[in-house]
């Protein structure tokens, strides 16, 4: 074990990725000059060993500033035997490509009737929090997980960024990987040697009884330090981190559900259509039985970011309003009516 930051564990899956497989390139903006590795064009740096230096041009190719060409490149080097890792930058950069991503990256291997496969990982990172405006904060998603045909990653760890997406490089299907800047600093203890983390499967990152937190990407170390802060007052919280949205780990999730009868589902996107709506209608369709209070759901509100970074500060799920959350569905009595925003 090693300890490694977030983007340092990106850089190490990368460069294991590139080490075993000679397929798998990177493309992407700039890349050819980040001598810190890959990601934006310098601006979300993943290692500090030389990409271009160690796998040559060929591998670590620079694209034009052209999102939909880069995603339409990507795929049909993906159809053709590679397996890009493609470095966009700013999540909200994916809007340009929309085409491409619906249309052809999802598509493409149902329209072949299978005789394409689409190995490609698309990189982005969510820059909220950090007063980039309204044009580059946006968490999209939720957007892409009504598009059927891709896969969806949230890490929240450096492990988990690391063995998440191994397993992105290795899958058939496209993979759209959502990084959270507030997480690129952690550090934690991670295996130097190679891992995978399955698709598909949750973790458990503190376990409990009485309330289950579902958490997304940044919300879950804010919903691991409100369930310590709530321990303290006698209630044992449970966090859950998907890691993967699509597929979604549901029986881990209605599990833990079911144990505690008591939901709160907290994630970064807004509140309409989100991934906690989605959760939150899994388990009422499900196991609606075992509730002993009404879901609640801690999101951004629906609204553009403000560059003001005091507004900005309160758009986005904290430990204080996770705690608020939680002690305000243990306190509930069982299924009265109750509006859901926090």
């Amino acid at each position: 074990m090693t300890v490694m930051s977030y983007l340092g564990a990106i850089g190490a899956a990368q460069r294991e990725a590139m080490d075993a497989d000679e397929r798998v390139i990177i493309i992407g903006e700039d890349v050819e000059a980040n001598v810190y590795g890959t990601t934006g064009g310098g601006k979300s740096r993943s290692d500090k060993g030389d990409f271009l230096q160690r796998y040559g041009k060929n591998r670590i190719r620079n694209t034009p500033i052209s999102e939909e060409g880069i995603v339409g490149a990507a795929a049909g080097a993906a159809m053709t035997g590679l397996r890009p890792i493609v470095d966009l930058s700013y999540s909200s950069f994916l809007y340009m490509a929309m085409d491409q991503f619906v249309n052809q990256v999802a598509k493409n291997r149902y329209m072949f009737g299978g005789q394409a496969s689409m190995p490609v990982v698309f990189r982005s990172a969510m820059f909220y929090g950090l007063n980039t405006g309204a044009h580059h904060s946006d968490r999209p998603y939720p957007m892409f997980m009504n598009v059927p045909g891709l896969k969806i990653i949230a890490p929240a760890t450096p492990a988990d960024a690391k063995g998440l997406l191994r397993s992105a490089v290795d899958s058939d299907d496209p993979v759209l990987s959502f990084e959270a800047c507030l997480l690129w600093s952690t550090k934690e203890d991670v295996d130097e040697n190679e891992f995978w983390v399955p698709l598909g499967v949750a973790r458990t990152a503190r376990e409990g009884t009485d309330v289950t937190v579902v958490a997304i990407s940044s919300s879950v170390p804010e919903a691991v330090a409100a369930a310590e802060e709530l321990a303290k007052e006698g209630v044992s919280v449970e966090v859950i981190d998907p890691r993967t949205l699509v597929p979604l780990d549901r029986n881990a999730i209605l599990r833990s559900v079911a144990k505690t009868g008591r939901l709160i589902v907290a994630e970064p996107a807004h509140r309409t259509c989100g991934a906690a709506a989605e959760i939150s209608a899994l388990v009422a369709e499900e196991i609606f039985d075992s509730l002993k209070a009404p879901i609640i759901r801690v999101t951004a509100p629906d609204m553009q970011i403000p560059f003001s970074p005091s507004l900005e500060k309160q758009m986005y799920p904290t430990r204080a309003t996770i705690a608020a959350a939680i002690r305000r569905v243990v306190d509930l009595p069982a299924l009265q009516p109750v509006a859901t925003a926090v």
